[in-house]
This record gives structure tokens, sequence and C-alpha cells, in this order.
């Protein structure tokens, strides 16, 4: 039977996939990539290096799966934003199903690399869900984890995520748009595109912020958020500019009076 692989491949830097990440990959007889086009180009130039530093065997074949159009519009309700999802997904799973039944034979190994880990703000164990329901292919899968761009923002600020007896919040900018909630104290914001805390009247809270983290352009900014704000914008904006694409991440810290130690605001940094 055919077997699909979800490898984990980290935050970019090949270094920093795991051992059992590389194995996975030696197994592979095809690799499906999703073509998101010229203007994230980087993303498949990470990829391809992974390849090349750790594939031994050059009998492998790369087969790049068109990305399927997404409304991304700004004015989506929580339901529409849910439908606009569901509606790429399902696109994304008939491409994929189509590419898996011509380029994968019936007792192949094909993988996909996931950007950091499959199990944190990714779509494709979704979609494998939803190929497996149609029943059109018939693949047994295995997820091999990988490192997070959370926590290559941690180790890059040199920070622990939650402070002692403190939960630590994960959460996509749009669920945020009005603020930290009072009481929660720490949150790593995924998935913004432009700089949401930008917006946040809150003097207590400190920010550390990452864009491409552990790669060569790796670009770190930190600081209390009403200080280090604007550049955060300026710099992502400019980032995006110069490379067509960005990834960034960033901890939200807010400190209180009464509490010392690991997260008192730092002086600010950047590029």
């Amino acid at each position: 039977m055919r077997e699909l692989l979800v490898i984990g491949m980290g935050p970019g830097h090949p270094d920093q996939i795991t051992v059992q990440a590389v194995q996975a990959l030696n197994r592979a007889d095809v690799f499906f990539r999703i073509d998101k086009g010229d203007a994230k180009s980087g993303l498949n130039a990470a990829r391809e290096e992974i390849l090349r530093l750790h594939v031994r065997g050059p009998g492998y074949r790369v087969v790049d799966i068109p990305e399927p159009p997404r409304d991304r519009s700004p004015d989506l309700t929580s339901a529409g934003y849910r439908d606009a999802v569901q509606d790429w997904h399902e696109a994304r799973a008939e491409l994929i199903e189509a590419a898996i039944a011509a380029e994968l034979g019936a007792d192949g190994v094909g993988a996909f690399l996931v950007w950091g880990d499959p199990s944190l703000y990714d779509s494709t164990l979704r979609i494998i869900d939803r190929l497996l329901a149609r029943g059109a292919v018939d693949f047994e899968y295995t997820v091999i984890p990988g490192v997070t761009s959370v926590q290559a923002l941690a180790a890059a600020h040199r920070v622990p995520l939650n402070r002692v007896g403190e939960p630590i919040f994960i959460t996509p900018a749009r669920r945020i748009a009005g603020g930290l909630p009072e009481g929660l104290d720490s949150a790593v914001v995924m998935l913004d595109p432009g700089f949401t805390a930008a917006g946040f009247d809150d003097p207590a809270l400190t920010v550390f912020w990452g864009a491409y983290l552990s790669t060569a352009d790796e670009t770190l900014i930190s600081g209390p958020l009403a200080e280090v704000a604007d550049q955060i914008t300026a710099t992502k904006a400019e980032l995006r500019a110069r490379h067509g694409w960005i990834m960034d991440t960033y901890l939200l810290r807010r400190d209180r009076e009464d509490r010392g130690g690991p997260g008192s605001a730092p002086a600010a940094s950047g590029p």
C-alpha cells in the first residue's frame, strides 16, 4: 500500500531537522510540494536545501502541486472564515489526490515537508484526513514532528515561553484584534499579516518578535511594545518588500509590578 510521510522540517534551518526526519526523508520516493509561486520561492529553496543536505540517494522526485486560490477577505465573519478555509482545503485535497494517484505507485512512499511542525497551524493533516474520507486513493501515513517557530522564537530571544505557574496561549492574530485579554499575561501570536499588536494600548506589554527564524535572514526585535511597535511595523514591511514574503511570530508578555524575574522588559534590539 502507498505510504505518506508528513515530515516537520522546522522553521527553515537544515540543521534543525531531527534524526527521525532525516531517516524518513531517505525512505521517500516522491516529495510533494505545494507551489505558492515566485513570491514565496524562498520556502521552496529551504526545502531544496534540506533535501540536498540530508537525502543520501539521488533517486527521488519532486512533484509540484499548484496552490489553489483562497478567499482572504479581511471582513469575513468567523463563520465565513471557516467556510473559506473549508473550501480551500477541499480544493487542495482534490489537487493532492490527483497528484498521488498520478505520481505515486501502489507501493510507493511519498512525503510532504511541512514548515515547522505538522500539528501547529498547518492544514496538511486535516487535508490528509479529508483524502482518506474521500476514498479515491488508499494509503497509510505517518507524522514526524518538527521544531516549531514558537520554539525557535523563544530560543533566539533566550526567554522561556511561560513564567512560573502561568499558561501560554498560542493564537492567530485575528483572534486578539481587540487586545490581549485581561488575566492572560503571555501569548504567542502567529499568522499576522501586519503587526496587530501595534494597535494595543497597554503599557505593561513587552514583545519578543522574530522573522525568518533560524535562517540566515533571521531578524529579531524586542522591548516594551509601546517603544518598538513602530520599528517592528516598519521592519516587517521592509523585509516583505525585499524578500517577497515573510514568516514571523511574536511573544507578548504583560509585566506586573508584583512579578519579577524572567519577562521584565529588555532593551530594544533590531537588525
